[in-house]
């Protein structure tokens, strides 16, 4: 129920068709629910920034530690593509090794998967020094890591600039 109010309030602009069969691993947030994954991040981390996923890493600066390795409870920033034109943020749940991650994040998934919440979803560093600059993002629909290597900006931690936290690396 607690679930269910936050993503009401969460929701977008709205759509007026009503969403079709859920995708595995993707739960269903209920009809006529679509979310992006800015505000679902906000909800989530506390991290009070605004505009596009892909700003999120420049508004932080001075304002929240930013860094080069994940913590539960920090967010993940994709940089604007042509496939990703706002980028995308997600938040970390837990660390699974020093190469994958699990994320909550919303609106990942495609068609009818598009604007809901997904979690525990494995994002895999890809990159050649191990340093998340380049991941891949678990894919629901074909129940597999895509094949696109989405480069990150880093990792965004909910607290403030002003406190000391390690989060090593860029």
């Amino acid at each position: 129920m607690l679930l269910l109010g936050l993503l009401s309030a969460l929701a977008g602009c709205g759509s007026s068709h009503v969403r079709r069969p859920t995708i595995a691993g993707v739960p269903d947030p209920g009809a006529n629910l679509d979310l992006s994954c800015v505000p679902y991040a906000r909800a989530r981390s506390g991290i009070d920034l605004r505009g596009d996923a892909w700003q999120w890493w420049a508004a932080a600066e001075g304002r929240y530690l930013r860094g080069g390795r994940p913590a539960p409870g920090s967010v993940i920033v994709l940089a604007r593509t042509s496939r990703l034109p706002s980028g995308h943020v997600a938040v970390v749940a837990r660390v699974v090794s020093p190469r994958e991650i699990r994320v909550d994040h919303a609106n990942w998934a495609s068609g009818s998967g598009r604007g809901r919440v997904a979690r525990d979803q494995p994002v895999l560093d890809v990159s050649p020094r191990n340093d998340w600059s380049e991941v891949r993002v678990w894919f629901p629909r074909v129940g597999d890591y895509g094949n696109t290597v989405f480069a990150a900006h880093g990792f965004i931690a909910p607290h403030r600039a002003s406190r000391r936290l390690d989060l090593a690396g860029r």
